[in-house]
C-alpha cells in the first residue's frame, strides 16, 4: 500500500481535526507534511508534535514567532500569512490537499494547489462559490481531482457513481434546518447567537453554525454543487430532513431516485474524499433505520429564511454577485456572533450590499479578490449604522 502524503489546511478547525483522526487511524496510508492553521497555536503546537510536519502556518506572524519557540525542538519551519498558507498549499511532496479553511480565506491557497496539480478534498464550499468558474477551470486544465468533503456533495457524489450526467433531472441537497427552523418569525427578530449556534445534529464552527440557521449554509452548498457537478441552479433543490440521516439525493430522469444515507458523523464523507475509489473501515456507529421512528422532509421558508433565496439570486446573476454575496455573509455573520447586528439583519444587509456592488463582473483571481475587499468594506460600513440594531 503506497503512502498519501497529505496537506491540511485549517488543521485546528472542526473538519481538519476530524481529518487527523482519520490519519491518525491509518497510519499506514497517510502521512501529513503540511499543517496551516489560524490562531489556535496550542492545537497546532500538539499536532505538530504528534504528526511531524515539515511546514506549518499560521495566521499572523506574532504567533509564528511564539510558535516556532514553542517548536524549537523539532524540525518543522514555521511560517505565517497568506504566503505561508501558499506554501503548504503546495509542497512538493503532497499530493492531496484537503481544504478546510473556513471562508473565502481558502481561496487563494485552494487555487495554488490545484495549478501546483495537486488533488483536492473540497470542505471549502466558499472557494467555489466566489470563484467557480475560474476553480474548474484550473481542475480541468491541471488534471486533478477535486473531491467533495461536504456531507452533502460527497452524497451527490456517491449516488451519481456509474451514471450519466445527462440522465439527471435534478439532484436534492438536504438540510438538517439548524437550530431556529421551527422559530416564528417574532422569536428569529429575537434570536441570540447562542440560541443560533445550538446545532441539533452536527458539530461544527461558528460561522458554519450560524450558516446553518440561516439557511446560507444551503445556499453556498447550491452554487457549490452546480459548479461540481455542471448543473443549471434551477436542477437543485433542498429539502429540509432535521434527522440528517439522507444526507443527500439525485433524482434521475426514469423518475429513479439515488441516495446516500449515513449517521451524521463528517468522519465519513472525509474518509471518503481521502482514500476514493476506495474506502476505509471506520469505527463509526451503523445506522439502524429501525431504531428510526420516521425520515421526515419539508420545504424551505424562503420568507423565514431568505439567505437561501439570495444565494440562488446571486448564482442566477451571475458576473460578482456570488463573490458579493459570500464576503458580505461572512461580515454579517461576524457581526451577528459579536451582537452588534440582529439575527434578521443578516440577510438584510447581505441584500444591501449585493444592491451596491451585486452588478460588477470578474474575470480573474485579482478582480475576485478585489470586489470582495470592497464588499466586506462596505458590509463593515453598514453593519455599524443605525439602520440595523440589535434586537433584545
Amino acid at each position: 500500500m503506497k503512502l498519501k502524503h497529505i496537506a491540511v489546511l485549517g488543521s485546528t478547525g472542526s473538519i481538519g481535526v476530524s481529518t487527523l483522526e482519520i490519519v491518525r487511524a491509518f497510519p499506514a496510508r497517510y502521512n501529513i507534511v503540511t499543517l496551516a492553521a489560524g490562531r489556535n497555536i496550542e492545537l497546532l503546537e500538539a499536532q505538530i508534535r504528534e504528526f511531524a510536519p515539515m511546514l506549518a502556518s499560521v495566521e499572523s506572524e506574532v504567533d509564528a514567532a511564539i510558535l516556532r519557540q514553542r517548536v524549537a525542538d523539532l524540525d518543522v519551519e514555521v511560517v505565517s500569512g497568506v504566503d505561508g498558507m501558499r506554501r503548504c498549499a503546495t509542497w512538493e511532496s503532497a499530493q492531496m490537499v484537503v481544504s478546510a479553511i473556513v471562508g473565502a480565506a481558502g481561496l487563494v491557497p485552494t487555487l495554488a494547489a490545484i495549478e501546483a496539480g495537486k488533488d483536492i478534498a473540497l470542505a471549502n464550499k466558499e472557494v467555489l462559490v466566489a470563484a467557480g468558474e475560474l476553480v474548474m477551470q484550473a481542475v480541468k486544465k491541471r488534471g486533478v481531482r477535486l473531491l467533495p468533503v461536504d456531507s452533502e456533495h460527497s452524497a451527490v457524489f456517491q449516488s451519481m457513481a456509474g451514471q450519466r450526467n445527462e440522465d439527471i433531472r435534478r439532484i436534492i441537497l438536504t438540510a438538517s434546518g439548524g437550530s431556529l427552523w421551527h422559530c416564528t418569525p417574532e422569536q428569529l427578530e429575537r434570536a441570540t447567537p447562542q440560541q443560533a449556534l445550538a446545532h441539533p445534529n452536527w458539530d461544527m464552527g461558528r460561522k458554519i453554525s450560524i450558516d446553518s440557521a440561516t439557511m446560507m449554509n444551503k445556499g453556498l452548498e447550491v452554487i457549490e454543487a452546480a459548479w461540481l457537478f455542471d448543473l443549471r441552479v434551477e436542477n437543485i433543490d433542498v429539502h429540509i430532513h432535521p434527522q440528517s440521516i439522507v444526507h443527500s439525493m439525485v433524482e434521475y430522469v426514469d423518475g429513479a431516485v439515488m441516495a446516500q444515507l449515513g449517521v451524521p458523523d463528517m468522519k465519513a464523507p472525509i474518509a471518503y474524499a481521502l482514500a476514493w475509489p476506495e474506502r476505509l473501515t471506520l469505527n463509526l456507529e451503523p445506522l439502524d433505520l429501525c431504531k428510526l421512528s420516521a425520515l421526515t422532509f419539508y420545504l424551505p421558508d424562503n420568507e423565514r429564511f431568505p439567505c437561501l433565496y439570495l444565494a440562488y439570486q446571486a448564482m442566477q446573476a451571475g458576473g460578482g454577485a456570488s463573490v458579493v454575496m459570500n464576503a458580505a455573509n461572512e461580515i454579517a455573520v461576524s457581526a451577528f456572533l459579536h451582537e452588534q447586528i440582529g439575527f434578521m439583519d443578516i440577510p438584510k444587509l447581505i441584500q444591501d450590499v449585493l444592491d451596491g456592488l451585486g452588478h460588477q463582473s470578474v474575470h480573474d483571481l485579482d478582480d475576485i479578490l478585489y470586489l470582495d475587499s470592497l464588499a466586506r468594506t462596505k458590509a463593515k460600513i453598514l453593519s455599524r449604522t443605525s439602520i440595523y440594531k440589535r434586537r433584545v
